[in-house]
């Protein structure tokens, strides 16, 4: 199995930053469409958690969204062969003195020529720590 090759490892950055800036701009619809939306997909958020798309969507709905002063740390993206990655990161904010750590599983879905196909969310963790000194 190749890792991190390198045309893939972009692709899956590409896909990050688009949830990531849809994230900070509060733009729930590009959020939806990156999650895989089905009843086995998993978030773990800071404090709640969904289990399934429309548990997702229905909190997403709801949501606060995440301070404009968030700030990524750390990002580290890792493929394995051409449809399956990992991305990890730190982030910071204005809003809290703690750390935060994210976690995605990305998984390339569908034929190309389907609509909605491409890389997907299957699985998320969000969390707050203590900052290391």
């Amino acid at each position: 199995m190749d890792v991190n090759r390198p045309e893939i490892v972009a692709e899956v950055a590409a896909a990050f930053a688009d949830y990531e800036r849809a994230l900070v701009a509060h733009e729930v619809d590009t959020m939806n469409a990156l999650f895989w939306h089905t009843p086995q997909t998993v978030r773990y958020g800071i404090a709640e958690v969904q289990h399934g798309g429309e548990a997702i969507r229905a909190w997403r709905a709801d949501c606060e969204p995440v301070p404009v002063s968030r700030r990524l740390h750390r990002t580290v993206v890792t493929t394995f062969g051409s449809d399956y990655a990992t991305v990890s990161t730190e982030f910071t904010s204005d809003a809290t003195p703690l750390l935060g750590r994210q976690m995605q599983t990305w998984a390339r879905l569908g034929a190309p020529q389907e609509t909605g196909a491409g890389w997907k969310i299957v699985a998320a963790h969000v969390s707050l720590i203590a900052a290391p000194e």
